[in-house]
Formats: C-alpha cells, sequence, structure tokens
C-alpha cells in the first residue's frame, strides 16, 4: 500500500507536542512527513523544517504559503495535523476543510460551541475527515476496554470515574511565569482552564469505553491560586444518555500527581481499572470472582487490542504510540475512502468533529453550572438536541 503524504501547521523547534506527531505519523510506515509551516517565525519555520528533511519548496513560512501551495500541487498532502495554539485551531481547520484535505486536529478544535458546530457541519457537507487528537485513546488496552464494554462482559454500565489531575501548576510563585499564566487568563484560555485542557482528554475516555455520550453535568470548580482567574481543580457529575453515571476529578494543584490519567469503569457483572502511567496492565474483576490482570500483548485480546500493539509482551508502549494508532486509523480510513470500500471496524475509531464539539459543549457548560453553585446544566451541543 503506497504511503500517504502528511504535513503539519505547528509543533516546531522546542515544541512539546511536535515530536510526538512526527513519530506517531511515521511510525508505521503509513505517512511521509513532506510539508509543514512549524513556526509563527517564517524564516525560523522554513529553517526547522529543512533540518528534519523537508524540500525547500515545502518548508513554508506560514500556514496560508502552505495552504496555498499545497493545493497547487499534484502530489499534495493526504492529510494535515493542526497543532498551534488553541486560538487558531478553528481557522486553520477550516480552511484546509473547505480546499478538501482532511485534518487532524489538536484539541480543542475549536474555542466556542458555534465553531464547533460549523467545523462538524463542513466536514459533512465536504465529505473530508476531521479527526480530533484525543490521543489517550489511542492505547491499546483502552481499546479493549471499550471491545469488553461492547460486547458485554461487564453487563449494562452504571458508573464510569475519570480523573486527568497533576501538580504541575501548584505553585503561587508561578503567577507571573508566561508558561503558566495564559492557561488561567480568560482572554488567552477562554471559559475553562483545568477542565478544557485536561478534563476534556478524561471524559473523551470516559465516553469513548463506554460508548454513552454526556447528556448533562453539574460542577464543582474552584480557583485554588487565588489569583487565578480561571479554575485550576473541578469535580464533575455527569449523567449520560445511555443511563451511567459519571464522575470526573481533574486538577492541577494536586501535588504528587505526575500525569493522572486514570479510568475506572463499572458494570452489573464487573469493573475494569486503566491507568495511562501504567498503560500495559488492565485490571478486571468479574462479579463474584478474583482480580484479574489484563496484560497488553497477550493472546486471546480484541482485535482493537491486537491491531495497535507493536512490540511483544512485558515491554512498555508509550504515548507516542497511542498517536501512531490515531494516525494508522486515519490512513485505514483514506485509503478506504480513496479505494471506495469500507473501512477495517477496528481501525474506525479515530475522534471525530463531533467529539471535538461535544468537548467543547462540556467545557461551557463546566463553567456555567460551577459559576451557579454546581446546577445541573444541558452539557449537549445544541445541533444534538
Amino acid at each position: 500500500m503506497a504511503k500517504l503524504n502528511w504535513g503539519i501547521v505547528g509543533g516546531g523547534e522546542g515544541s512539546q507536542i511536535g515530536p510526538a506527531h512526527r513519530l506517531g505519523a511515521g511510525l508505521d510506515g503509513q505517512f511521509e512527513f513532506v510539508a509543514g509551516a512549524l513556526d509563527h517565525r517564517p524564516e525560523a519555520g522554513r529553517t526547522y523544517g529543512q533540518s528534519l528533511g523537508l524540500a525547500a519548496d515545502r518548508s513554508y513560512g506560514d500556514w496560508q504559503d502552505m495552504l496555498a501551495g499545497e493545493t497547487a500541487r499534484d502530489d499534495r498532502i493526504d492529510l494535515v495535523t493542526v497543532a498551534t495554539p488553541n486560538n487558531t485551531h478553528f481557522e486553520i481547520t477550516k480552511a484546509f476543510l473547505e480546499a478538501g484535505f482532511h485534518v487532524l486536529c489538536e484539541k480543542p478544535m475549536t474555542m466556542t460551541i458555534e465553531e464547533g458546530e460549523e467545523i462538524v457541519r463542513l466536514a459533512q457537507s465536504t465529505g473530508r475527515i476531521c479527526a480530533v487528537n484525543y490521543g489517550y485513546s489511542g492505547y491499546s488496552l483502552v481499546r479493549h476496554m471499550k471491545a469488553m464494554v461492547a460486547r458485554g462482559d461487564l453487563g449494562a454500565i452504571r458508573m464510569v470515574k475519570a480523573e486527568f489531575a497533576h501538580g504541575h501548576h501548584a505553585d503561587a510563585a508561578d503567577a507571573d511565569n508566561p508558561r503558566v499564566r495564559w492557561r488561567y487568563d480568560p482572554a488567552q484560555a477562554g471559559v475553562s482552564a483545568q477542565f478544557a485542557d485536561c478534563g476534556i482528554h478524561a471524559l473523551h475516555m470516559a465516553s469513548f469505553v463506554i460508548g454513552q455520550e454526556l447528556d448533562r453535568l453539574s460542577a464543582d470548580t474552584v480557583s485554588c491560586i487565588a489569583s487565578r482567574e480561571l479554575e485550576d481543580d473541578a469535580m464533575v457529575n455527569m449523567r449520560f444518555d445511555g443511563g451511567a453515571v459519571g464522575r470526573l476529578w481533574t486538577s492541577s494543584i494536586a501535588i504528587g500527581r505526575q500525569h493522572g490519567l486514570t479510568l475506572q469503569v463499572f458494570g452489573e457483572k464487573g469493573g475494569l481499572r486503566w491507568t495511562q502511567e501504567h498503560p500495559n496492565q488492565l485490571y478486571w474483576m468479574p462479579l463474584g470472582e478474583r482480580l484479574q490482570v489484563i496484560e497488553r500483548g497477550e493472546a486471546g485480546l480484541s482485535p482493537e487490542a491486537d491491531r495497535t500493539t507493536r512490540v511483544t509482551i512485558g515491554h512498555a508502549e508509550g504515548m507516542p504510540l497511542a498517536f501512531a494508532n490515531i494516525y494508522t486509523d486515519l490512513a485505514e480510513a483514506i485509503h478506504a475512502r480513496k479505494e471506495g470500500r469500507a473501512i477495517d471496524p477496528a481501525a474506525d475509531l479515530y475522534p471525530r468533529a463531533e467529539d471535538g464539539l461535544r468537548s467543547m459543549a462540556a467545557v461551557f457548560a463546566v463553567a456555567e453550572s460551577g459559576g451557579a453553585e454546581g446546577a445541573w446544566v444541558d452539557a449537549r451541543p445544541p445541533m444534538f438536541r
């Protein structure tokens, strides 16, 4: 199968997310990195792109030049990743979709619900893929959890508990640190800080695994560091459209927690527990039986898990490989469209624009509920009500 052409906007030198995307896109030989606009400083972006092996005429100074240049080529990119600051995601994603490109956008997909609905409609009308990088859903055992729920191993799902809590913004002395300060500034971050940054990852994973969408929520939000305008800690109670109850805690002041992404699912017939810092083990307790440890890579797992594991049991697979699973899903989806065939069901799991829209609706619902002393509010986007 021929390689697909891939490009990225953002993710330049010193970027936290850029290397993970380059590793993920290239890991399985599905994509060739051929184009990029890597920095808001045009010359720095061109220089860095060429240092990574891009041809001079495809190492662009800005995304507008990249859009024009790639649109004019016969060997144009098949997929563009948008890894720029949050407030630019909508404009860039919209422009590339309108020009007929498939897009993988970093989260949050947009800054408003209205923008999110516009992207969903645009993806539908153009027939282009618009994916959102909830990359943690690419972990092999997260996908096995989803498969276990879908095939009924847990029975009806009663409760899902999700956490994404760390302590890396716990020092009040960081109030003037520009790398931290912007996250809690409404002018730059929008209506939410910690929930919009980390909480939506936990929410997406919960919804992805149990196969239910968020319906309504009640939130308690707080700025534990008084100088912050936006929340650094949130506890959210949730109700899902399939009847499950949800609990979600997200925090940036939890000293002692490093990454802290965990998921627990409790059904009528058993419970599951997974943590991203130890992603090779999934804990499974069938009702009335002993606790079992499911190991990534062992025999007898689901097709969804088998498809997303690369190295033998006992060897760690980390975040870039989870990102790579999103890219392999997208490669399969793009090839299926080109060939006029159905996508492999085990690959049809990449997060969609609809997921990005639901996350943004949840962000605004949390802000509304937190400002109203935990009142229950509708968390659905208007177009899905």
